[in-house]
């Protein structure tokens, strides 16, 4: 069967300068058939080669590019290279080497469009004890669902892992016309790890992983450098890491010499886990309880309660464009919070991982809660995801980390 055409109407030629996204709105015409999954030709209204993406009538991103190459042949050998040149690229940037030479340590192997396999997330684990391997998968949609056995077979010939584990439990399959699974893509394994944090020189910071029941892959490898900046601020100060989750910046505020750090979240579960990794990591001087950050603030500051560091990393506020409006209120009003709290010549740690809020707006969003605040900010940190959470050019939705160190003057 002839491989089906997609007509599309490429605004401000986005998709020819590398968005790997074709949106239900940009399609013109299809001509052919094809089966929903199936790798499909696009070309722009003038019928001038875009690439090739598989595609999905049911979702509202209709096709996904993989290949801005007409003449390539989409097979089980050229997801296997996309899948090869991934874990090669992290072990030679990212992962270290333990004595005998092989990769070693925690990352993301497989980052979906920034690494031209759209719809796959890859992480990797090890145990710092036993130094067992495991990799946690996740086929996001139909397309890359299609190529599930290609991938596990690549990612266990290249990696030889201990074992892979499947968290396809994410509401967006459900979008993309999947069930919500989890469970092992190979033989059962152990899913409760230890791993390590590295950040520069001196002792990492261990870590709790919970791989199976953990939020999204079972750990957030994506702050690693951002964690390791506390390094800059923490020694001799009063902390406060608010929305702490498992304790990342709180617990390497401990492990560079802060004299006190708090951990807030309104999870207690997430307070429980925080709590276990400082006692993994002997830390004494480092507490968490669970609350409702913006309310901690507010009666912070209304009693004269103040801090020399504070962290903000909140959820992402802006999971779509309709609720970025909103979500740069939240935002503003917990900056504007904080830095209310902080000493003179303290230090704001401010972070998003939303994708919607670019690192322009997200800049414009701080430089306005200090103009309310009646403070001046002096910028000592500019952090973004590591990179094993590489960023595409012409995708800005892989740029979605931002982390500013902010000195209140």
């Amino acid at each position: 069967m002839a491989q089906a055409r997609i007509v599309v109407n490429d605004t401000h030629q986005r998709i020819r300068q590398g968005h790997p996204w074709v949106f239900a709105t940009q399609v013109v015409k299809e001509q052919g058939s094809y089966q929903p999954g199936d790798v499909v030709q696009v070309v722009d209204v003038r019928h001038g080669p875009l690439g090739q993406g598989y595609i999905n009538p049911a979702s509202m991103i209709r096709v996904r590019m993989l290949t801005n190459d007409m003449a390539d042949r989409v097979s089980a050998a050229f997801i296997t290279a996309r899948v090869e040149r991934a874990v090669r690229m992290r072990e030679q940037v990212w992962l270290q080497r333990d004595a005998q030479g092989r990769a070693s340590g925690s990352c993301r192997l497989i980052f979906g469009e920034a690494d031209q396999l759209p719809g796959l997330v890859v992480d990797r684990f090890q145990d710092v004890n036993t130094g067992t391997v495991v990799l946690v998968l996740q086929f996001l949609t139909l397309g890359m669902e299609r190529w599930r056995s290609v991938v596990v077979k690549a990612l266990e010939d290249l990696v030889k892992p201990d074992g892979l584990v499947l968290r396809n439990d994410v509401p967006i399959r459900e979008k993309e016309g999947l069930a919500q699974e989890k469970g092992f893509a190979s033989a059962a394994c152990n899913t409760k790890m230890i791993i390590a944090e590295r950040s520069g020189a001196g002792e990492p910071v261990l870590m709790h992983a919970d791989l199976m029941e953990g939020q999204k892959t079972g750990h957030f490898l994506d702050q690693v450098l951002n964690h390791g900046s506390m390094a800059l601020v923490s020694r001799g100060k009063r902390v406060l890491d608010c929305f702490t989750h498992t304790g990342g910046f709180a617990l390497h505020a401990a492990r560079h010499g802060a004299a006190e750090v708090l951990g807030l979240d309104i999870s207690a579960d997430a307070v429980a886990l925080a709590t276990r990794n400082a006692e993994l990591n002997g830390f004494t001087k480092v507490r968490f309880q669970a609350a409702n950050v913006f309310d901690h603030l507010t009666e912070a500051s209304r009693t004269g309660q103040q801090w020399d560091v504070i962290v903000l990393d909140p959820p992402a506020f802006a999971k779509s464009k309709g609720a970025l409006e909103n979500a740069y209120r939240g935002y503003k009003e917990i900056n504007l919070r904080a830095l209310k709290c902080l000493r003179p010549g303290g230090v704001l740690v401010t972070c998003s991982c939303s994708q919607h809020m670019v690192p322009e707006l997200f800049r414009q969003m701080v430089e306005e809660a200090a103009w309310d605040a009646g403070v001046r900010l002096r910028e000592l940190y500019n952090g973004s995801q590591p990179p094993d959470h590489p960023v595409l050019w012409g995708a800005p939705e892989t740029h979605y980390l931002k982390c500013l160190m902010l000195e209140v003057l």
